[in-house]
């Protein structure tokens, strides 16, 4: 490891024209890796979160919640090209609801929400590189959705890749694209600084802002959360929800025992050997959902106490310097993750809400639900879901991990999962039309063809 590394990150950075705040945070964590910091939080330093308050519980005027998302403005997390899913593109702009878009779904709702609150609520996305373009292009079907003097998307920083043997920036003539990657969407407060953003939502009278991922279309900006929010006083709030199988290994929030305070833990910071402890939804019943709120004077309040550089645990992430090439040279990104921000304040509070808030596309079996009859879109398009229990969907990953490939085996839609519990899918198969899926069910690892009109499992 050497001091050489980070001076050619840092020259890399800035000559990409990359902000101080996230020239900074990049040398911060890269400090910590460089001496062996791996942002492990064992478990045996936290407590299981037990004591969120509930959304269930809260209770709002029509006149408060108006009067709490008037004070909001709604920023989306659309950094991500979605290649865990075989896309090239913006991951907002894949069609999740015939031809609507992530974006346009999200766009349509808070266009819905002005219309029935009368709250201007505005929409800024947080983009990176390689979202940015294709994403204003897009948002030009939607000539409602700006608000004066508020910016439609900021740009998120890159930084480069470290090889993993001496943490020196990585080299790859195949694609010099590749080595840069985002710095994870912890990214978000150095960018609110250094574009202004922040100051420019206060000057305007903001003072909530409300943050989650664009894939996530159960994120609505809410009336009563927001009216709740305004009440609780705190600078801080994320929302959680209660774990299904289909998210046991999302990131949960927790209590520090060193000082009480809440803590967010993902993944990339749980040891091997811990995991079966993460993945515990008895002993960490509570998944967080990356909504979050901000108090916008608070929130710079924080950043000016750390000079713009928030001190967010380290994810410390192993890749390849070509995510599809696992013989591609070994290298690690520095990442964080802005619930990590949690800590930081010391009145961050938990609000427990329910499934309709948490809808997350991570793969193509949350995609297959999300298309699928297991929901309807509203006239505010929000996602209701018709059945009690969605049911959980495993789909082999060599066959449908890809979306091309999925829309290649389901070439007219999804199979009808309404009435199913599970949908297991081992092999190579390809679906015909008007197909239907009862209670449980697997094909197995043969393949085959699902001929039109198919009925699988109880009747």
């Amino acid at each position: 490891m050497s001091t050489e590394g980070l001076r050619r990150a840092l020259e890399l950075m800035e000559a990409a024209g990359v902000s101080r705040p996230a020239r900074e945070a990049f040398a911060l964590h890269y400090r910590e890796l460089e001496s062996g910091a791996t942002g492990l939080v064992r478990e045996d330093t936290i407590a299981p979160l037990d004591d969120p308050v509930l959304l269930a519980d809260v209770e709002a005027t029509p006149d408060e919640e108006a009067e709490a998302l008037s004070a909001t403005a709604v920023l989306k997390l659309n950094g991500g090209l979605g290649t865990s899913m075989g896309l090239a593109g913006p991951k907002s702009l894949l069609p999740v609801r015939g031809e609507l878009t992530f974006l346009d779904l999200t766009v349509r709702q808070v266009l819905a929400a002005r219309e029935r609150t009368g709250a201007p609520l505005p929409l800024v996305l947080l983009d990176s590189f390689s979202t940015r373009d294709a994403t204003l292009a897009h948002l030009r079907r939607h000539p409602d959705l700006p608000v004066h003097g508020i910016p439609l998307d900021v740009l998120q920083s890159q930084e480069p890749k470290l090889r993993a043997d001496d943490l020196t920036p990585v080299s790859w003539p195949a694609d010099p694209r590749l080595e840069w990657c985002p710095p994870g969407h912890g990214d978000l407060y150095p960018t609110l600084l250094s574009t202004g953003l922040l100051a420019t939502l206060l000057e305007a009278g903001y003072r909530h802002l409300f943050v989650s991922n664009i894939d996530n279309l159960g994120a609505v900006p809410d009336g009563r959360v927001a009216a709740w929010f305004a009440r609780s006083g705190a600078g801080y709030a994320a929302e959680v929800c209660p774990r299904t199988p289909m998210d046991r290994k999302g990131g949960h929030l927790a209590r520090r025992r060193s000082d009480g305070r809440l803590v967010l833990r993902d993944t990339a910071q749980t040891a091997p050997e811990e995991m079966h402890h993460f993945t515990d939804e008895t002993r960490h019943p509570w998944v967080h959902c990356n909504n979050l709120w901000f108090d916008l004077e608070r929130l710079r309040g924080v950043l000016v106490e750390h000079d713009g550089v928030l001190p967010l645990p380290l994810i410390r992430n192993a890749k390849t310097v070509d995510p599809v090439d696992p013989t591609s040279p070994p290298v690690v990104q520095v990442e964080t993750a802005m619930g990590g921000a949690i800590e930081l304040f010391d009145d961050a509070v938990a609000l427990g809400v329910t499934r309709e808030r948490f809808r997350p596309v991570k793969t193509t079996n949350e995609l297959v639900l999300l298309r699928s009859d297991v929901y309807r879109l509203d006239d505010d398009s929000r996602l209701v879901q018709e059945p009690t229990v969605a049911p959980v969907v495993t789909l082999a990953k060599q066959h449908y991990g890809a979306v091309a490939d999925l829309d290649a085996r389901m070439p007219h839609g999804t199979p009808s999962l309404r009435g199913a519990r599970t949908f297991t899918v081992e092999g190579d198969w390809s679906f015909g039309y008007d197909v239907t899926v009862h209670g449980e069910v697997t094909l197995g690892p043969e393949g085959g063809r699902v001929p039109d009109g198919a009925v699988l499992g109880e009747a």
